[in-house]
């Protein structure tokens, strides 16, 4: 009996000790979930039903073009479904997204930032890596069984691509959507009513914050400004605060990160920036758009010198402007003139490339995969990229639509009316097309989001301390530093090699896990003596 005890209590133990190792097992190394691979002769011929996520804020204009898409696309590929799903950013797909991988329910074909992509990667075969699809000669970019004209390798923009391509073995982990820039609106009446002229090219930084300090010094002793006769004056309001911390050290040729994920964001340049900051704010004049509100708000009242914001937020911007978020009564008539960011150096212009990516995510069925990819070529059509291109600041991402007739008739016509060739817009336009060779990107790995909103959050609190009497000096820095690393845990970033998608089977195993697998050496070993000795007794 209590033989018959003990041997089950002893399978009860292996039972357990083999639990641990399974679970041991599933904690490091590989995800479970394998790489695409093309199949040989794969002919779509069955019915497929695949999600497509998308953003759109509250232009229709952009929904119909999606529903337009779909639908032209169903009547080519008949058994080929698509379901759309619409958010109004693109922090809530990627939060949906990261949800999603954990329960494998991810959408096939969704709109989102590389950044983000690196995220999705961090595990192996969720992100389908298009490399071979592009250059597959029946379904890839140009094939023979794709029903409709789309473009071809060579007709991506090649800066727009490089954004695309993540980690080091080269993979393209997606393809750009639509690319804008940031673009300096500028209040040119209140600039000359100030005395100054604007530059023919570029403005630098030094130029605008001169004119923002001679604006708000116009302050009277009753609270109103002389320069626009109102209570309210922003000269110089910043809609993206990550965006300008990482332009403006692009052109100091400073420390940000690296392809690595190595940080360098806080160097002697980002403190001299921030303490910059801090000044103008001090003297009213300088804000945020988290602190204050839209940029384009304040300039379509008159309320506003300079104000930064997207190429794709041109149609808000303007005494014309065909979309509004102030009543027409608020509205002060005045000229627009729209230029690049303000430069360090304005013979050497940086700015940044921005907009977003389409990702693929995989599936069981790789027919399925192949599908979504379809859909994924028909979005870079001419027929898409010109028609979503039209809707805001936007500008196609292939060579292809931004030489067609059709595309260079539209630029052609800018100021005859104030919608679709609304003339701020268009000039929005034809400066991210002039100035793609000077656009930029930044590194993208496993964090690199989380580096970017730190980057902005830096200019935030300085503004917010400045605000709040608080002097931005180097042992305010030193604690702001010390919080902004570990609030984005960029500690974790530091002198880490990309991780995005990486093979992880050689890292060293955690001290656990190590201890488990001795634990479970130890057991084997007393079954085998155990099992040893009872044969012996039997003998």
């Amino acid at each position: 009996m209590r033989t018959s005890l003990t041997k089950r209590r002893l399978v009860s133990f292996v039972m357990i000790a083999v639990t641990l190792c399974a679970l041991l097992s599933g904690c490091h190394g590989k995800r479970a979930a394998s790489e695409f691979t093309m199949p040989e002769d794969l002919i779509l011929d069955g019915e497929y039903e695949i999600s497509f996520w998308a953003k759109n804020d509250t232009n229709k204009n952009q929904t119909m073009i999606y529903d337009s898409a779909i639908k032209n696309f169903e009547k080519l590929y008949p058994n080929i479904h698509v379901n759309l799903r619409l958010y109004t950013d693109y922090g809530k797909i990627y939060n949906d997204v990261i949800t999603n991988i954990q329960t494998m329910t991810t959408p096939n074909v969704c709109i989102t930032y590389p950044d983000h992509i690196a995220t999705y990667r961090s595990g192996s075969g969720v992100v389908v890596t298009l490399n071979d699809l592009i250059d597959n000669p029946v379904y890839g970019l140009g094939g023979s069984a794709v029903k409709f004209d789309g473009p071809s390798k060579g007709d991506i923009i090649p800066q727009y691509l490089a954004e695309c391509i993540l980690g080091e073995e080269g993979d393209i982990c997606a393809l750009p959507f639509m690319r804008s820039s940031e673009a300096c609106y500028v209040n040119k009446t209140l600039v000359e009513k100030l005395g100054y002229e604007l530059p023919e090219d570029m403005l630098t930084w030094d130029f605008v914050w001169e004119v923002s300090e001679a604006a708000a010094a116009t302050l009277g002793s009753d609270g109103v400004y002389g320069i626009n006769g109102q209570k309210v004056l922003i000269p110089f309001i910043y809609k993206s605060t990550d965006n300008m911390m990482i332009q403006y050290l692009k052109q100091k040729d400073a420390g940000y990160s690296d392809a690595e994920g190595n940080v360098y964001l806080f160097n002697d340049d980002t403190s001299d920036f921030l303490k910059e900051i801090a000044g103008h704010t001090a003297t009213g004049a300088f804000s945020t758009f988290k602190i204050s509100g839209y940029p384009s708000n304040f300039v379509n009242a008159g309320q506003c010198v300079f104000a930064i914001d997207s190429t794709a937020g041109s149609t808000w911007v303007g005494t014309d402007a065909p979309l509004l978020d102030i009543s027409p009564d608020r509205v002060v008539k005045f000229e627009t003139a729209v230029y690049p960011v303000p430069q360090v150096d304005p013979d050497s212009p940086m700015m940044i490339s921005q907009g977003p990516s389409i990702c693929l995510f995989n599936k069981a069925d790789p027919g399925e995969v192949v599908a979504s990819w379809l859909f994924l070529q028909y979005l870079l059509t001419n027929d898409v990229q010109i028609a979503y291109s039209q809707t805001e600041g936007y500008v196609p991402v292939t060579s292809k639509a931004r030489e067609s007739a059709e595309y260079v008739d539209y630029l052609s016509r800018a100021g005859e009316d104030n919608a679709l060739h609304y003339g701020v817009k268009l000039e929005a336009t034809r400066l991210v097309l002039d100035h793609t060779g000077d656009t930029f990107v930044t590194p993208v790995f496993n964090g690199s989001a989380s580096l970017r909103d730190a980057a902005g959050a830096l200019i935030e609190e300085a503004v917010k301390g400045t605000r709040r009497r608080k002097t931005v000096d180097d042992a305010f820095l030193k604690k702001l530093y010390q919080d902004t690393g570990s609030l984005y845990r960029l500690d974790e970033l530091k002198n880490k090699a990309n991780t995005t998608g990486d093979d992880t089977s050689d890292e060293p195993l955690p001290a656990m896990s190590i201890a488990l697998l001795v634990t479970l050496a130890a057991v084997w070993l007393g079954i085998l003596i155990y099992m040893l000795l009872d044969k012996v007794r039997k003998t």
